[in-house]
């Protein structure tokens, strides 16, 4: 054996024994608790309706580390989300992109099955919402109320096979650009012609259809009323 390699080796029970000792080091415990809750419309009661995807998410940042990336908890279509993967420790949570007006951060020591709702007031209440099957047709009426005096920049109704249904997930929409101001009374009337898209809505089966609405506030995702399931008529 040369000098060169004599540098280098270690007897088999030196390297075992580092190698034990370095699996002790980075055996750290693994994450147990959770974080869970819904956003919740302060005036109805009602579960505030989302995306899932390009929707609101809620902003977490660990306490102990400088600096520490943010993590994002997305929430559902329905409002409600949950996070099972956190280490316990002190958080500082804050709804980041959302359809609500702003509420401050809070501190809050997350542990195991720690729950955490928040009360909002959305940008624009989707209400009085029917969406019926006239013959081909889907219509779908409603009203709205702004919270604030930004102008309703559009309003959709989206049809897709899965309850997910909305701005970014649907096999149909009819959209109207409004970019105006609107009044409670206001009644507003959407229509999907399903004999226009057999293709994609075929006669006999049931489809969800969502209406949904985009406030003028800058950086404001959607607001929703609940998906409801029609069938397309044969």
């Amino acid at each position: 054996m040369n000098a060169k390699t004599i540098k280098y080796y270690l007897p088999p029970i030196l390297a075992a024994a580092l190698l034990v000792h370095s699996c002790r080091l980075d055996n750290y415990d693994a994450p147990d608790a959770s974080l869970s809750g819904s956003i919740i419309d302060a005036e109805t009661g009602e579960l505030l309706q989302s995306d899932v995807i390009n929707g609101t998410t809620i902003k977490i940042i660990e306490h102990g580390y400088d600096p520490v990336a943010p993590q994002y908890l997305r929430v559902k279509n329905d409002g409600t989300y949950a996070n099972t993967m956190l280490f316990a420790n002190v958080y500082t949570v804050q709804p980041d992109l959302r359809n609500f007006q702003e509420i401050d951060k809070q501190d809050i020591a997350i542990g195991k099955n720690t729950r955490l709702d928040f009360r909002v007031t959305p940008y624009i209440r989707v209400k009085d919402v029917q969406i019926v099957n006239d013959g081909s047709q889907i219509v779908a009426t409603f009203r709205l109320q702004p919270t604030t005096s930004d102008v309703v920049d559009k309003i959709g109704l989206y049809a897709h096979s899965e309850p997910g249904v909305g701005h970014p997930i649907h096999q149909v929409a009819a959209e109207d650009t409004l970019n105006r101001q609107v009044a409670e009374q206001d009644t507003f009337s959407l229509v999907i012609d399903a004999a226009k898209h057999t293709a994609l809505l075929k006669a006999g089966r049931a489809y969800y259809f969502r209406v949904g609405v985009l406030s003028g506030f800058p950086g404001a995702k959607p607001n929703y009323a609940p998906a409801q399931q029609i069938s397309i008529a044969p």
